[in-house]
């Protein structure tokens, strides 16, 4: 399948968006900027005195007179500390905000993708924007967005310190201006597309990492276990390697800063040196013009060393956006509703690859209330078919109608609520196993919680916790076994009671201990309701009312157990096998 990553924003786009999360934040703006404003305009007071301090030690005033100065300082400082820590605590408030605002876009677009666009990009790509894009992010919001603020701020007011003091003490500093901004027009020219190819290699490596771990047992049975290693190792130093370009970008970067301070410290101290001389300003003044300047070390590399950060911010941003962008799968405006839970699919075609296909031209019809197995060798197409019966993927050409409505006409929404789908791959979320089962319906007593679990022969277990349904499940909690995981997600379909389940292998994982038990949980779930098993074992088959057999995505066969085992064909021959090494073990 080839790979269509998740979009990205463009940076007009990123700009509109943080215009508009800033608009609902007007005041808290306005109060951060004002008392950053105080903050650093009290700082600046401090060069100004210890100017003043050095002219009174030249004219040899008296002790006494250094008093009122000395004691300005700490008053200076007091109220710059106060100011600040008010600024940067309305500042983060601020910050945080946007970024809880900009969080709950994404997550809820990205809860809201359709599986297939999900799959066809890859779970790696998605994966890396809710984790590293998300940490970028916020900890740009977090650390960078306060001391940009400042740096900003502490560089133009003292700037027009400067002037103040003398005006030519501003030109002078303004000599390491073109050097800085050559530094940075260079540098923002290299490190956004280094960057951009960074978020990217970072989603292929992940991708990359969970295939080969996802699909470790394919991996081993086909001995591909040093070919995968490989394409991990590779990406892993594609990766790297995009790291070490980055560092050696902001070695070269900050060398070319330094040289800025040094053209710029020795501009304002001749200049101080020949207005002296010239008697056009005091000692003290050139003092606190050197100061003002060495002051500005620090900000103005802070500042720049923050395009680094906000570089990547961007980078990661601009997915994000990217994915909260997306629009929302179209919903049609009288959606139709389904008469029964029959279910007719007619001319079915898909394929993942262009000339592959994986489905051709497939009929298959359910009456309501029946209950079908598919079955087939492993690349036949089931899941395939499954997962277009369900509505996660499109196919090519076909037709697919439940209820005698067809999918397009009864919308994603409407969907889900007529057909689920049950696969091998189960979630326990993190939290009690009643929040667990309550995702499938929010509203749902604790006697219905238990009425399904007890449905699903999952009772027993769940009461034997130690604090039943309020027991902590999931990461961090108690770790429920395969079968009783499968069992948990059973008893969601049970719950959500949709006229049409569909389970994929559902019953795979458990190996032959829990397979009887589940197999047993799957039949009374399915009760009341059109069945679609993807057998993984062929006593699921025997137990269904009809039995369909693909192979290299057609139908070949079709009709109850009885039938196909009597006719001696393909179903048969399967059968025959599926008994035989069961007899043996």
């Amino acid at each position: 399948m080839t790979r269509e990553l998740l979009p990205t924003a463009d940076g007009k786009r990123i700009r509109a968006v943080l215009g508009e999360l800033l608009r609902t934040s007007k005041a808290r703006a306005a109060g951060a900027l004002a008392m950053l404003v105080c903050a650093t305009a009290i700082g600046l007071l401090t060069a100004r005195l210890l100017g003043h301090i050095v002219d009174l030690v030249i004219e040899k005033r008296p002790a006494t007179e250094l008093t009122t100065p000395v004691v300005a300082l700490v008053l200076v400082a007091v109220g710059q500390a106060i100011a600040t820590a008010l600024g940067v605590s309305l500042t983060a408030k601020l910050g945080e905000t946007l970024l809880a605002e900009l969080r709950e876009r994404f997550v809820d677009r990205a809860l809201g993708l359709p599986l297939e666009q999900v799959e066809r990009a890859g779970s790696g790509d998605l994966t890396a924007r809710v984790t590293n894009d998300v940490t970028v992010v916020a900890r740009a919001v977090r650390e960078a967005l306060p001391e940009l603020g400042r740096s900003v701020l502490t560089i133009v007011l003292t700037l027009g310190a400067l002037a103040v003091l003398d005006w030519r003490f501003l030109l002078a500093a303004l000599l390491a201006t073109p050097i800085q901004l050559h530094t940075v027009r260079w540098y923002v020219r290299n490190a956004v597309p280094l960057y951009a190819k960074q978020r990217i290699a970072t989603g292929s490596q992940q991708q990359q990492l969970l295939d080969t771990i996802g699909g470790a047992k394919t991996v081993r049975a086909f001995r591909l276990a040093d070919a995968h290693v490989e394409r991990v190792r590779q990406r892993s130093e594609g990766a790297m390697d995009l790291m070490l370009r980055g560092v050696r970008l902001m070695t070269k970067f900050f060398a070319r800063l330094n040289l800025a301070e040094f053209v710029g410290l020795s501009a304002v101290l001749a200049a101080g040196f020949l207005l002296v001389g010239a008697d056009a300003v005091t000692v003290g003044a050139a003092t606190a013009a050197a100061l003002y300047f060495h002051s500005l070390f620090g900000p103005i590399n802070s500042a720049l060393a923050l395009v680094d950060d906000a570089q990547a911010a961007a980078a990661s941003l601009a997915r994000l956006v990217g994915v909260a962008d997306l629009p929302a799968p179209r919903e049609p405006e009288l959606p139709a509703k389904p008469v029964d839970a029959s279910v007719k699919a007619a001319g079915l075609c898909h394929s993942y690859v262009d000339g592959h296909p994986v489905l051709r031209d497939v009929d298959l019809s359910l009456s309501p209330g029946e209950r079908v197995a598919l079955v087939g060798a492993s690349g036949a197409g089931k899941t395939t078919l499954a997962k277009l019966i369900a509505g996660i993927h499109t196919p090519d050409s076909g037709t697919i109608a439940v209820g005698g409505v067809p999918l397009d006409e009864l919308g994603p929404s409407a969907t889900r609520q007529a057909v689920a789908l049950i696969s091998q791959e189960v979630h326990v979320f993190a939290g009690s196993l009643a929040d667990d089962l309550r995702l499938a319906r929010p509203g749902a007593t604790d006697a219905e919680l238990l009425a399904a679990l007890e449905k699903v022969g999952a009772r027993g277990w769940a009461e034997a916790l130690d604090e039943g349904l309020a027991t902590v499940v999931g990461e961090g909690g108690h770790q429920l076994t395969v079968t009783q995981s499968q069992q948990l997600a059973l008893a969601r379909l049970v719950l959500a009671d949709p006229p049409i389940a569909i389970l994929d292998e559902a019953t795979a994982e458990a190996g032959s201990a829990g397979a009887k038990t589940l197999e047993a949980a799957a039949a009374a779930a399915l009760e009341g309701r059109t069945g679609l098993v993807v057998a993984h074992r062929l006593t699921q088959a025997a137990a269904s009312d009809r039995v369909v057999v693909l192979e290299a995505g057609v139908i070949v066969e079709s009709g109850t157990h009885e039938e196909l085992v009597a006719s001696g064909g393909q179903y048969a021959t399967l059968w025959a096998a599926w008994s035989d090494n069961r007899s043996r073990t």
